[in-house]
């Protein structure tokens, strides 16, 4: 690290024309999340913080800044799906991150097709190219180092269902650049796609 290295504390201020905190812990998987309401009000919503934090069983999870409706729906009910954000359906996907009334159905909202899912009640994005059906298994309220309770709250849950396209898996494997995901990056707007171009292999030592 450079003795010149530009040094801040966060809760002093960053000092930069735009928080940096982002764009680090980056580029970040979209938790692009179907919920539904009790009377069967659909929600759908993406999260720039989400991430996969288990294997067996597999468990995913994102964080709201706020008591949104996909916690809200997602406690009431215990259901949720995950869509695989992707390039083709960047636009709709961030078409659905509009602030609108809780009545408002954002699958139509982004022209997207509702679609039964096999386990949960939750439709998922039937033009989605990977879905995670997923039932809740903690819902936490984020706290600071001093132990003030924040406004954010973190969704977990174990993915009971997957549905792939099946030209994404070749000889088996999931093919990851083959889906286009698109990834959250820092600033107001920053995206990125993942291309094979970019692949590199490296084993892991025995």
């Amino acid at each position: 690290m450079p003795e010149n290295a530009h040094f801040y504390e966060p809760s002093l201020g960053h000092g930069l024309p735009h928080d940096p905190f982002n764009a680090i812990v980056g580029p970040r998987p979209i938790g692009w999340i179907s919920s539904q309401d009790r009377e069967g009000q659909r929600n759908l919503a993406p999260y720039s913080f989400f991430n996969g934090f288990n294997y067996t069983p597999p468990i995913v999870g994102f964080a709201s800044v706020g008591y949104k409706d996909s916690v809200r729906n997602i406690e009431a009910t215990g259901e949720f799906c995950w869509q695989l954000a992707t390039r083709p359906l960047a636009e709709p996907m961030n078409a659905s991150c509009a602030t609108v009334a809780s009545d408002v159905d954002e699958f139509e909202l982004a022209g997207l097709t509702p679609a039964p899912s096999r386990v949960v009640s939750v439709p998922h994005v039937k033009e989605a190219r990977v879905v995670f059906e997923c039932k809740l298994t903690q819902t936490i309220q984020l706290q600071s180092a001093a132990g003030d309770k924040l406004d954010t709250w973190m969704v977990l849950g174990e993915v009971v269902g997957v549905h792939i396209d099946p030209t994404l898996l070749i000889d088996g494997i999931y093919q990851t650049a083959d889906a286009r995901p698109i990834l959250r990056g820092g600033g107001s707007a920053d995206y990125f796609e993942i291309s094979e171009a970019y692949k590199f292999k490296m084993a892991r030592p025995r």
